[in-house]
């Protein structure tokens, strides 16, 4: 029997629209099932959303084989599109983003298990 699989930690920011965040919060109250089920299916676990100075971190694990193609298929998802039509309008670059990039990976520089 093989050992398990260390999870992949992913960690990653953007700024919040200040006048976006009730909006956004609401949103969180209730994401669709459907949206929930597709991270599933990607492999995507613990994931987590924090909020500071209109900055937000997303942390999650992920534990499958494949990043780039799990990634795809959640990109390719139609609710999870029609969700982020919903989200995106709160959110906004940071100005160290690329031009076209939303969410940016966030170095890990310590980490304890």
């Amino acid at each position: 029997m093989s050992a398990p699989r260390t999870p992949r930690r992913v960690a990653s920011v953007i700024g919040l629209r200040p006048e976006q965040e009730a909006r956004y919060r609401e949103l969180h109250r209730a994401v669709p099932q459907q949206v929930l089920d597709t991270l599933s299916r990607a492999h995507i676990t613990s994931y987590s959303i924090f909020l500071r100075d209109h900055t937000l971190f997303a942390y999650y694990e992920y534990t499958g084989e494949d990043y780039e193609a799990d990634m795809a298929s959640i990109a390719e998802d139609p609710a999870t599109q029609e969700w982020w039509a919903l989200t995106d309008p709160c959110q906004r670059p940071l100005d160290s983003a690329e031009p076209g990039e939303r969410w940016v990976d966030a170095e890990e520089v310590f980490h304890l298990d």
